[in-house]
């Protein structure tokens, strides 16, 4: 019997404080991947791969292994573009035992606009057609949408030899979101993004532009998918506001015939609410913002800890809106001890403390 070939990939970090970088990597990848933590030590397990990570001598010494080149190097950026991110103004050095090629990402596709339609008075969609739609095909629903400057030839971005993305600079610079796959329509080689338009003064909201003045035949390039799976379990309790409706969408329209699903969606009014289509029961609770009192906040994350009180283990609980109202949820799952593979609980927003 042929033994599975193995890429492998080793690195080392200097961060600050390589326990507390430590700290904050199992914090965040215990949503996209199993965190297996001891004091010094961490192993991520995710569906391309393994990533190591032990502090040794005030350093983090990180091994990779994943079953296919391109997934290595997804994997080498990803954990790359994390660690700097976590370090923030903090000097960082990182290394690896073989540098990144400058080419292109490896799992980036382009896409073209086919349409735009509002959906609701505060959500557009924008449907995009590219020649292989299969990677967007289940699993991961979230991608980096990337919209190039207005007249220019997009140029995309490749990667720099620490593993991060190189990303177009100057009049080339682009505009860079984190949306949800809405839908992926495989006869049509087409998916959708639902776009929430938010105005604001004084508040940039590039992404809603784009979507709000998009015109067919646009290029802009996705970068993934990766991030938000979808659940697989008989039971889901599935929360959220506007942020995360697309995603709720999504699963609701995907789960198999059986499934049972009770959704909690604060949307502004009546007029955002949405049809959802799903070939399970679904049992959908609007909550209105308009109707609360004055000043009223932490109305859906309350709500959902009631509609989680009355669930079993088994229930698969997805949660996503303001970072605040995640931790609260959060908290109480871990107080229950409900099982870390029952649930799915993210930030997508971050309310100014202003």
């Amino acid at each position: 019997m042929n033994a599975v070939q193995e890429f492998k990939l080793s690195g080392t970090a200097i961060p600050k404080d390589a326990v507390h970088m430590l700290g904050e990597i199992c914090e965040h990848f215990v949503e996209h991947a199993e965190v297996q933590r001891t004091q010094d030590a961490a192993l991520l397990k995710s569906k391309i791969g393994t990533a190591s990570i032990r502090v040794q001598d005030r350093r983090l010494l990180i091994e990779l292994a994943c079953l296919s080149e391109e997934a290595l190097q997804m994997s080498r950026t990803s954990i790359a573009e994390h660690l700097f991110y976590f370090a923030g103004d903090d000097p960082l050095e990182l290394s690896w035992s073989e540098t990144a090629a400058l080419a292109v990402l490896p799992n980036i596709h382009e896409a073209t606009v086919v349409s735009a339609e509002d959906v609701t008075p505060h959500m557009r969609r924008v449907k995009f057609a590219s020649a292989d739609v299969t990677p967007f095909i289940g699993g991961d629903m979230h991608v980096r949408l990337l919209i190039p400057p207005k007249g220019r030839a997009p140029v995309w971005p490749g990667l720099r030899e620490d593993g991060r993305i190189a990303w177009p600079e100057g009049e080339d610079e682009l505009v860079v979101r984190v949306y949800t796959i809405r839908a992926v329509d495989i006869e049509s080689r087409e998916l959708w993004i639902d776009f929430l338009q938010h105005p604001a003064p004084g508040v940039e909201t590039p992404g809603a532009d784009f979507a709000r003045d998009a015109q067919p035949g646009e290029r802009v390039a996705l970068l993934g998918p990766g991030g938000g799976n979808l659940p697989s379990a008989r039971s889901i309790l599935l929360a959220g506001d506007e942020s995360a409706l697309p995603a709720i969408a999504r699963i609701a329209a995907e789960v198999p015939p059986g499934t049972r699903m009770q959704a909690i969606i604060e949307v502004e009014d009546a007029a955002e609410e949405q049809p959802l289509a799903s070939a399970g029961s679904l049992d959908i609770r609007w909550l209105h913002r308009r109707s609360y009192p004055s000043g009223a906040k932490g109305v859906l994350a309350e709500e959902t800890k009631k509609a989680i009180a009355a669930i079993d283990d088994e229930t698969f609980v997805w949660f996503a809106c303001e970072k605040e109202d995640v931790r609260a949820i959060r908290a109480l799952l871990k107080s229950r001890r409900h099982d870390r593979k029952n649930m799915y609980v993210a930030w997508y927003w971050e309310r100014d403390p202003a």
